[in-house]
């Protein structure tokens, strides 16, 4: 599965109604480390297909970085049945990303 790009207007939809556990990475195009964690978050969406993964760029998308009080780019959450169980602020490894899921 990719990488699905999330937005308010598909958050509803795509994260809250999911069954599936979601991964998301809160994200910027200029952020550094973001760069980093983009392609194990890409690699993770490919070889999970019992895991949801969605990005949200935090510059385009203020109110769900609110919603989620980003406060630190990358940060990654899990979201299972409409609710936050896991949340990482910073690049990780990999393995810590599965982790959490």
């Amino acid at each position: 599965m990719s990488v699905i790009h999330i937005t308010k207007e598909n958050f509803a939809q795509e994260v809250l109604r999911e069954r599936k556990p979601v991964l998301l990475d809160f994200f910027a195009d200029w952020c550094g480390p973001c760069r980093m964690v983009a392609p194990i978050v890409e690699e993770i969406a490919a070889e999970r297909s019992d895991v949801k993964v969605g990005k949200i760029n935090v510059d385009e998308q203020p109110e769900l970085a609110n919603r989620f009080r980003v406060m630190s780019i990358p940060m990654l959450a899990v979201v299972k049945e409409g609710r936050v169980v896991a949340q990482a602020v910073g690049a990780r490894p990999k393995a810590q990303i599965v982790n959490m899921l």
